[in-house]
């Protein structure tokens, strides 16, 4: 396949010359995280790129931390291996009860203290995932990470009667709430690919192919091809859930674009390994890509919209960067399944944007939001 270049939105170049491209931007955005070192590293930072010590570290960001700087090892960026090693002993050291399962949600590493001892499904995914690929990776502490994970998982989170996960349960695995969210079975839904991808257990497939078909097959025609964000205790949509807070972070109001595309990539993902069920899924990632398109791109503005609600009118137009980076990744995934040459336009467009807009060429890494 080749894929366009930053210089000619639309095009096709060489696949060799954009892959250059690529590494320079992976050693461009490592060159970021070189300082500070040690926990410092998996810290929040500020809009200048400095560290913010006031934020408390959070499980899904750290995990997400150890989850690419084990990809840069496994790419040959060796100095990559020894932050992923300390990524997982902030883990096991910081984010650890030992008479309790799982990993606590967030702590503040300078007062030594928890500040949310909830286990999520959110927090969890991003554990398993940065367990998995460490373990790929041969990083020390990784096969821990995995088991506790897994223990918490298996033992609170996930529903197998109904083929999806809870929100989050207090340390002693009781339900926090009855709020139901399609987001955190989503990132639970990529580490159990990247689990089967690790160990060939072929739970976390089947897994990983019931919530596809709960959240996404049986949703994506009645739907528009808009996926449903929010669902009650009993596992029926809520479309009025966030009407008061449309903005909210984690639960905004209405559907989200940037989630459509990166449903289209993970139910590719799975269709890979999955004979049963690989026809569907490319249909429904080939679907989820275009009403995304079809919502969230504005003539003349980068990115896709943030929100829209289940009309597809747009409610937020905030730009966020990792819609862009999953838009990008969506795209490269149906050009090399479908080999229309649509989507390696597609991915041009998405890549100029992206190293137009979003690439903060002062600071380093990219810019959170766009306006």
């Amino acid at each position: 396949m080749r894929w366009g270049s930053a210089g000619e939105p639309g095009a096709l170049v060489d696949s060799d010359a954009h892959r250059a491209e690529l590494t320079a931007e992976t050693a461009r955005l490592l060159a970021f995280f070189e300082e500070p070192s040690g926990i410092d590293r998996f810290r929040w930072r500020r809009v200048d790129g400095s560290v913010d010590v006031d934020q408390p570290l959070a499980l899904y960001n750290v995990g997400r931390l150890v989850h690419c700087f084990a990809i840069a090892q496994l790419l040959g960026h060796p100095q990559t291996g020894g932050w992923a090693e300390d990524g997982v002993r902030v883990l096991l050291d910081r984010f650890v009860e030992s008479e309790s399962l799982g990993f606590v949600d967030a702590v503040d590493i300078d007062q030594a203290t928890v500040v949310s001892d909830a286990r999520t499904t959110y927090g969890h995914a991003f554990a398993l995932l940065a367990g998995t690929t460490a373990r790929q990776a041969g990083i020390a502490g990784s096969d821990e990470v995995v088991r506790r994970a897994v223990e918490a998982i298996d033992a609170w989170l996930w529903h197998d009667d109904v083929g999806a996960a809870v929100d989050a349960v207090d340390r002693h695995g009781r339900v926090l709430e009855a709020y139901r969210g399609q987001n955190a079975n989503m990132h639970l839904t990529e580490a159990f690919t990247a689990a089967y991808e690790d160990d060939r257990d072929p739970k976390w497939l089947r897994r990983a192919e019931r919530l596809a078909q709960r959240l996404v097959v049986d949703t994506v025609v009645p739907h528009d091809a808009r996926i449903p964000e929010h669902y009650g205790p009993d596992w029926v949509i809520d479309p009025d859930y966030g009407r008061e807070t449309p903005f909210d972070q984690f639960r905004p109001f209405g559907t989200m674009p940037g989630h459509a595309v990166e449903w289209a990539r993970l139910l590719l993902n799975i269709g890979a390994y999955s004979e049963v069920m690989h026809a569907p899924l490319l249909t429904c990632a080939k679907a989820l890509f275009a009403g995304a398109l079809r919502d969230g791109r504005e003539d003349g503005i980068a990115g896709l919209a943030y929100t829209v609600d289940y009309d597809g009118n747009v409610v937020s137009h905030a730009r966020m960067h990792w819609v862009a980076a999953e838009a990008l990744g969506a795209a490269a995934w149906l050009a090399r399944a479908t080999g229309e040459p649509e989507y390696a336009e597609y991915y041009s467009d998405f890549w100029h944007d992206i190293t137009t807009y979003f690439a903060d060429h002062r600071s380093g890494s990219w810019w959170h939001e766009l306006d």
